[in-house]
């Protein structure tokens, strides 16, 4: 009798537990469920809001940038914006379906124009640091530079380097609030420092006599001694930095930051049409495009 009653309180137990698993199993089912839609919504949400679907809604990718930075961005005899920089960015639009508005803005308010939603991109040959990156994110970098020296061909045979020229009786110019100006404070402690706002003043300042030397980013270094400074100039062309190029972005958009990587890589990587390269040659390597804007 004991053993049957045992017996029956074992199967009791038993389908009291099961039904209790169920249930809490339920339980579970149901708060997953609202979890994942939860998520959905969220995700969904993020997408609507995210740069690059407003981009494809409004048809219109806007891209700030400053049109003085050979052979990135600027202005032909037309007042037309090319370079290498536009290229791309006509390019990332017509991939997107959109049509393409530049958008000149000056250095010094470049990044707070992104930040209130002046344009959706800056394409304008910026270098990735991380105090930048504090305020905004970075694709992948599309080209890296470096900053260079030009010299006064006065001092020719006499200086060979950055170092040979840091002398309280020299000056050195370079543009105000770029990386150019971080890499001259950091190597010249000596020699005097002169900023300007645009870079075409500084190199001015070389060519009159009234600074010995400039230092700027590697490509508008080689670009101007295919031009004006070919016979004016010495380019001391080790680069005095690594700096890579890329564009900027808002921060909090993850879909717009994952376009942006994958357009990069798919234009550098298709040898079939081979974009990135003939770009690159088109503007680093061919110096044609000269005289265009000279």
């Amino acid at each position: 009798m004991r053993i049957i009653k045992y017996i029956l309180l074992t199967i009791v137990l038993v389908v009291f537990t099961g039904c209790f698993d169920s249930k809490s199993a339920n339980g579970g089912t149901k708060a997953t469920t609202t979890g994942e839609k939860s998520s959905g919504k969220a995700s969904l949400e993020l997408w609507e809001n995210s740069t690059l679907n407003k981009i494809v809604q409004r048809g219109e990718l806007r891209v700030g940038m400053e049109p003085g930075y050979m052979p990135f961005e600027m202005k032909d005899k037309k007042g037309n914006i090319i370079g290498f920089d536009v290229d791309m960015a006509n390019k990332m639009a017509k991939d997107m379906g959109v049509k393409l508005k530049i958008i000149p803005t000056a250095w010094d308010g470049i990044i707070a124009g992104l930040i209130t939603e002046k344009y959706d991109i800056i394409m304008s040959g910026m270098t990735i640091t991380q105090q930048r990156n504090l305020k905004i994110n970075f694709s992948n970098p599309y080209i890296v530079v470096g900053q260079t020296i030009l010299m006064n061909k006065a001092h020719e045979g006499k200086y060979n380097s950055a170092k040979e020229l840091d002398k309280p009786e020299l000056t050195i110019a370079t543009k105000l609030g770029v990386t150019g100006e971080i890499a001259t404070r950091k190597f010249f402690k000596k020699a005097k420092i002169v900023t300007f706002e645009s870079e075409s003043d500084a190199v001015s300042e070389v060519l009159s006599g009234k600074a010995d030397a400039m230092v700027y980013d590697q490509p508008y270094n080689v670009t101007f001694m295919a031009g004006k400074g070919s016979d004016k100039l010495i380019h001391l062309d080790t680069p005095l930095t690594y700096e890579p190029l890329g564009w900027a972005i808002r921060k909090g958009d993850p879909d717009f930051l994952n376009w942006l990587n994958n357009f990069l890589r798919q234009a550098q990587d298709d040898k079939v049409e081979d974009f990135a390269a003939k770009t690159y040659n088109k503007w680093l390597v061919d110096k044609s495009w000269l005289k265009r804007v000279q």
